[in-house]
């Protein structure tokens, strides 16, 4: 029979990887990936070194841990979105609308989660995410496909399109800094409807 820690154990190791992955959140919103050194992040976390490297193996697999943590968040929020009352392509957008938002108001950790050259497991871990905010937009897509609110096309595909074509036109901006959601947040909902090939914005 394989050991199981007790429960007061256990409580007590996963209490220190939520401190640690707590710690690396306010890290890398300030500093980026460049800045999460494990050093850093104990010091941030106000532990030693040793005590990360008892919940995790090194810095490669606690930044996909991090990442895993952020960017659930984000796809969470955006599934949000897309469940709200609307048309399909209604409901495509706010979710659009919800992800290019959320990235604005925090650029520094927008950018480090979107584009930051990073460890190699965060790069295959982008992969996995890229693949669950398409199959947000998929899914609506198809049920505006299934009751000709949309015309005709793969779901999929239109969907695959419109997370790398958002995350591409929001690069620049969150480098940038102090771009104004006024200023791009419009012009990506605009896009979306005219990919889906429903209603363009004025009349969505």
């Amino acid at each position: 029979m394989p050991y199981r820690r007790p429960p007061a154990v256990q409580a007590r190791l996963d209490a220190r990887r939520d401190l640690i992955l707590d710690a690396a959140v306010r890290l890398l919103s300030r500093e980026g990936y460049a800045g999460c050194s494990v050093a850093a992040i104990a010091a941030e976390a106000g532990i030693s070194t040793g005590s990360v490297y008892q919940s995790f193996s090194g810095k490669s697999e606690l930044a996909a841990a991090l990442f895993r943590t952020l960017v659930a968040r984000e796809v969470e929020a955006v599934a949000a979105a897309a469940a709200r009352p609307g048309t399909a392509a209604q409901r495509v957008a706010a979710a659009v609308e919800t992800f290019a938002a959320r990235a604005l108001q925090a650029p520094r950790r927008a950018f480090a989660l979107l584009a930051e050259p990073v460890d190699p497991a965060v790069d295959s871990e982008r992969l996995v995410f890229r693949r669950a905010f398409r199959d947000v937009y998929a899914q609506q897509i198809a049920a505006g496909v299934a009751t000709g609110e949309l015309p005709p096309q793969s779901p999929e595909l239109t969907a695959a399109a419109l997370v790398g074509a958002v995350a591409e036109a929001l690069v620049g901006p969150l480098a940038d800094g102090d771009a104004s959601p006024d200023a791009v947040i419009p012009g990506l909902i605009t896009f979306t409807l005219r990919a889906l090939g429903g209603q363009d914005v004025a009349d969505a």
